[in-house]
């Protein structure tokens, strides 16, 4: 992997697999679990210039990826409920980076932290409840018309977890 190449995806890039055990699905719900308190603790050392820094060039600044973290979780976990509650849902899309520069995102990424905090709790104690047959329901992405299983879900959010916080470290291990 070239620099850029790891500046841009820190965790390598997701590989979806098959299908998923058990196991893996708990370990995956440990990460999601842990992470608001793991960018809690690397965020609470930011200073304010380091907010603003950008992970790389014309990458998102931490402050943006702190939000975002937040944001793309929210959409994760509404996407689990209609999944949960709706036969094949076609979920809704949404424009990452336009949700990255709303007037919001510019103030304090501790908004953002509370949510994920509060968020995490909730849809952990939703994952680690679902049987086998739930976790293999699937919704319909609508860019792609692919269909999406809950377990792929809970796989791609705790590496989406481990990509952001790999963009954070970059920006805490510049200074």
């Amino acid at each position: 992997m070239n620099n850029d190449e790891h500046l841009r995806y820190p965790a390598g890039k997701f590989a979806a697999q098959d299908s998923y055990t058990p196991e893996e699905i708990k370990k995956y719900a440990d990460e999601i679990e842990a992470l608001p308190a793991k960018i809690e603790i690397l965020a609470s050392a930011f200073t304010q210039k380091q907010l603003d820094t950008p992970y790389r060039d014309g990458g998102w600044t931490a402050r943006q990826v702190i939000h975002h973290v937040a944001d793309s979780h929210m959409n994760a976990y509404v996407r689990f409920k209609w999944t949960l509650t709706e036969q094949l849902p076609t979920i809704k899309a949404y424009d990452e980076k336009a949700w990255a520069e709303t007037p919001e995102v510019k103030l304090d990424p501790a908004m953002s932290l509370a949510l994920l905090k509060a968020l995490h709790v909730r849809w952990v104690s939703l994952i680690i409840r679902l049987d086998t047959s739930s976790l293999q329901r699937e919704f319909v992405h609508p860019d792609t018309m692919r269909h999406i299983k809950l377990e792929r879900l809970v796989a791609m959010y705790a590496w989406h977890g481990r990509h952001h916080y790999g963009h954070l470290k970059i920006i805490a291990d510049k200074s």
